[in-house]
Parts: structure tokens; sequence; C-alpha cells
């Protein structure tokens, strides 16, 4: 299925044939729907998310399965599964019916005090990550190996730095690169996000309100969730995220690592294409590249 036929008229039919009480309820698509789903507003307190394509189809009954055991141990509202769709004639896979949370996507023209952000982020990873996780699932194809090991993107990392010769640092990103390499995590596996970036943070009037899509959770090395730090928070908010998570330096340069491979694979792939996705990766290389020579 091309993910533009995922569209109103069909959220509509789906919800139509199978949930016919809320047949009546208008469905409007949100201004950032997101890629990997696609979401829809239903009627004033419900959402519909549904998978764009088959790769990410098993994180539906994850969520499902998750995120009522995760909830009531969070400091902060994630989403709520009401329902499960099931595939029919129009769409090929399982879908979702979430209640609506009110707020906006993070941004710094919609943040009061991006220090109180940054801490507030941590408190909440701090409370996820002491959930028990002796059942989640482990780091997957379903999550595309967050929380797993770094080293997993190492040849995509080699191939995009021997692309980008000449175009960014990378002799100080091998670096980088090298330092993430260097350590595993030891501890107890624990439950991550996998997607901390800022389009997952709500913000309601100044302060996040809300963390959403849960799609790339799972069990393991919480470095991943690092991510945020260098592409959203500014260094004095970064410094502040990373002493209220506590996380030792090892932890903090795996996080480096899977920014930069991000940053590496997405300016690989759009260098003479997408100018605005380039310019976006050329930024978070250069916030993660400096951050290594300032900080370490």
């Amino acid at each position: 299925m091309n993910c533009d036929d995922i569209d109103a008229a069909l959220v509509s039919r789906l919800i139509a044939s199978q949930f016919p009480e809320w047949a009546s309820l208008p469905v409007r698509p949100v201004a950032l729907s997101g890629w990997d789903n696609r979401t829809f507003r239903l009627g004033g307190e419900m959402s519909v998310r549904l998978p764009s394509a088959a790769h990410y189809v098993g994180q539906v009954e994850k969520e499902h399965r998750w995120l009522p055991v995760l909830a009531p141990q969070l400091p902060l509202p994630i989403p709520a599964p009401i329902a499960m769709g099931q595939p029919d004639k129009t769409y090929p896979w399982p879908w979702s019916v979430y209640r609506w949370i009110e707020g906006e996507p993070a941004s710094a023209a919609r943040i009061d005090d991006p220090n109180d952000f940054a801490a507030t982020l941590a408190e909440f990873l701090r409370a996820l990550y002491a959930i028990d996780a002796r059942e989640g699932p482990a780091a997957g194809t379903h999550n595309f190996y967050r929380g797993g090991p770094v080293a997993t993107y190492d040849g995509e990392t080699r191939a995009a730095l021997e692309k980008l010769a000449g175009e960014v640092d990378t002799a100080l990103a091998t670096e980088v690169w090298e330092c993430a390499l260097a350590s595993r995590w030891e501890k107890r596996p624990v439950w991550v996000h996998g997607d901390v970036a800022s389009g997952n943070l709500l913000v309601r009037n100044g302060k996040l309100a809300a963390v959403i899509d849960f799609g790339s959770s799972g069990v393991g090395d919480p470095a991943c969730d690092c991510y945020v730090a260098w592409t959203f928070l500014d260094a004095e908010s970064r410094a502040v995220f990373r002493s209220a998570l506590g996380f030792d330096a090892e932890t903090w340069a795996r996080g480096r690592g899977w920014t930069l491979w991000k940053g590496l694979i997405v300016l690989a792939e759009h260098l003479r294409g997408d100018q605005e996705k380039a310019a976006w990766a050329r930024q978070v290389i250069d916030t993660v590249l400096a951050d290594h020579r300032e900080v370490g």
C-alpha cells in the first residue's frame, strides 16, 4: 500500500465497518501525521494510527500489550490504546484507536524554559528505566534495534562516512563513531522509548506535557534515548539533560553514536536531493562533533 493512500476516507471506512458506534464522528488528518505511521483525529477524544508499511506492523500489538503496563508508572501521559482494528480488503494491516492527548509537538518557540523542559524529560526517562523490563521485548526488527548495540549500524555508518568525504569532518566523525563502539551496556536491560525526538514530545502551556509514539520502544541499552540531546536541545539544556539522566561517559558516547549514525545516513541519502533534510543532517552532525570536542 502507498502511504498516500492512507487518507481520511480510508479511515472513515475502516471505522464504519469495524467500530460502527464511532461511525458518526468526523475524521481529520493531523498537521504532523508522521511517516512510520499515519495519524488522524477521530472526533474530539480519540485518534487513529495506521502503519504506513509492513515493517511497522509489529509495533501495533506491542503498544497494545505494553502501554497500559507502562502508563501508571510514568509521570507524564503516554498514548492509551482503546481498540485494535483489523486488516480488510482496503487496508492490509492491524491498526489502532487511541485516546487523544492534547498538546503541540515541541519547538523552541513553544517552550518557556528549555532547562526545565530538559529536566522534566530526564525525569520521565528515569522513571521509564526504573520499570521492570524482564518480560519486555528485546531490541530487534520491531524497533530497528533501538536498545541494541550501536554496532548494528557499523556498516551503514562507515559507508556514509566514505560517501561524505570532503563534505564533513570524517576523521572526527570516525573518532566519535569508534568511541561509541568501544563500550556496551553492561547493566540490566531497561525499557527504552527508542525515538525521543521533538515530534514525539508534546508541549502544553510552555511545558512538556506528554510523550507519544512508543513504536520504537523495547528493552536494552538506553543510550539511544539521548538522541534528543543533539537534535533538539541547546548546549545549556543538553548539559542539564545529561546531568539529570545521570548517564556515564560511555553511555553518553554511545548516544552520540546513535545520533551521528542518523545524521550521516540522512545526509548521504539527501546530499544531492532534499536540501532541507540535508541541512538538518549537517546541523545534527556538526552539533555531535562539537559536543564531542568540547565535552568529551
